[in-house]
């Protein structure tokens, strides 16, 4: 990979509306590859349509997971999680961020003949992070679930934290470093010429040498401008929290056999999540909550706490999601022009890798080793739709040297 020729001395006279790199959405995605960005001395400007954290980054349950990841998604989401815990360290504040823990329930034994058949799996590629345990150890961990719970998958170093202080944390440190954070400007138009991405918005022009896509639902037809086709379509997800009730459960909770994120928050109330689908208005860019499918994950939380089937519902809310046709993200470098880069698609499940795929993404960017690969993310893996023909003047991307 060829180093750019951007020196810091020249792009830092330049005009606020151009820099070294240009990041399209200012969810926990693009203020991650920001702030690492910046760290390294790269001048960044992002570009956020509404505000900052207002759809994924901000809705959702705010699940540090590692548990039940996609095989492939597993040696970034653990390198994430390292970041998570150092949280404090790195940008000067935690974003609520606490290792609770999180289980996986089996109900039957069937559910935990499969939670066997998982850490075996996983045990078989090299990971040990998911542990198989047995119905003592669930009530030992959790003493108030219900007692027809078999066992189930712990991950003691997994946990939760605050999306809107996480996504505000990560603004604030990038903001430090100098990133320029524009909110309400959404990115209309891109195109590159004359070595320089080219971004139209309602507020004028910006541009930079490199381009990055953060921009979750809406980076889809973003791509498309290039030419590159990704099969994935937007959702309204959807989160409700409850009336505070005394203490009861420490870790996230999960389901082998339903859909369930929940966990306790230390002010005593409840959230409920789990990849809800609700409905979507997605021309004006707007999740609505579907009042049916809450129900359905309510009742399968009374399932797990009957002393919960009288607690009120306190607040709804909904956001707007990406998921592609083969539920992982894209990562990584366009197939299809020089200096952009994507992250996006995360298929509601975005939150845990944000830290980690921003630092993995940024060092892309730098031409940078890593030992995580970002094969099984590439923009072109979906087949003859994606994966056209690069034009002939094709060529791939170029770093940015470290300033």
């Amino acid at each position: 990979m060829s180093k750019s020729t951007v020196s810091k001395s020249t792009a830092h006279q330049s005009s606020p509306r151009e820099g070294d790199v240009l990041v399209i959405g200012g969810g926990i995605h693009g203020l991650s590859t920001a702030f690492h960005l910046a760290q390294r001395g790269v001048k960044v400007t992002v570009l956020e349509a509404d505000y900052c954290g207002r759809h994924a980054s901000g809705v959702n349950a705010g699940g540090v997971r590692t548990l039940g990841r996609h095989a492939a998604e597993i040696p970034l989401a653990l390198a994430s999680r390292t970041l998570w815990h150092d949280l404090k360290q790195v940008l000067g504040d935690d974003g609520g961020f606490v290792p609770s823990g999180q289980l996986k329930l089996a109900e039957n034994p069937a559910e935990l003949e499969d939670c066997r058949q998982r850490v075996r799996q996983l045990q078989a590629l090299g990971f040990d992070h998911e542990v198989l345990i047995d119905q003592q150890q669930v009530f030992d961990i959790i003493p108030t679930v219900a007692r027809h719970v078999v066992g189930g998958i712990w991950v003691k170093d997994d946990g939760y934290a605050v999306p809107y202080k996480t996504v505000t944390a990560f603004r604030l440190a990038a903001e430090k470093l100098g990133v320029q954070v524009h909110e309400a400007t959404p990115a209309q138009r891109i195109e590159q010429s004359a070595g320089q991405w080219k971004v139209s918005t309602p507020k004028g022009l910006f541009s930079a040498e490199h381009l990055v896509i953060t921009a979750g639902a809406w980076a889809r037809d973003l791509a498309a401008q290039v030419g590159e086709t990704v099969p994935a379509h937007p959702e309204g997800l959807m989160l409700m929290v409850t009336h505070r009730v005394a203490p009861f459960c420490a870790p996230v909770l999960g389901a082998t056999g339903r859909s369930l994120s929940f966990k306790q928050f230390a002010n005593g109330t409840v959230v409920i999540g789990g990849k809800l689908i609700g409905s979507l208005d997605f021309p004006a860019r707007h999740g609505e909550v579907d009042m049916t499918r809450l129900g359905t994950s309510a009742r399968t939380v009374t399932d797990l706490f009957p002393h919960l089937r009288h607690l009120g519902v306190n607040r709804v809310w909904a956001g707007v999601e990406a998921f592609t046709a083969d539920d992982l993200p894209v990562i990584g470098a366009s197939r299809k022009a020089s200096n952009l880069s994507y992250s996006f698609g995360f298929c509601g499940s975005g939150f845990q890798m944000g830290p980690g795929t921003g630092r993995r993404l940024a060092q892309q960017i730098l031409g940078e080793h890593s030992d995580i690969s970002l094969d099984a993310f590439a923009v072109d893996r979906f087949g003859a739709i994606a994966n056209a023909t690069s034009p002939p003047d094709f060529q791939p991307v170029t770093t940015i040297a470290h300033h």
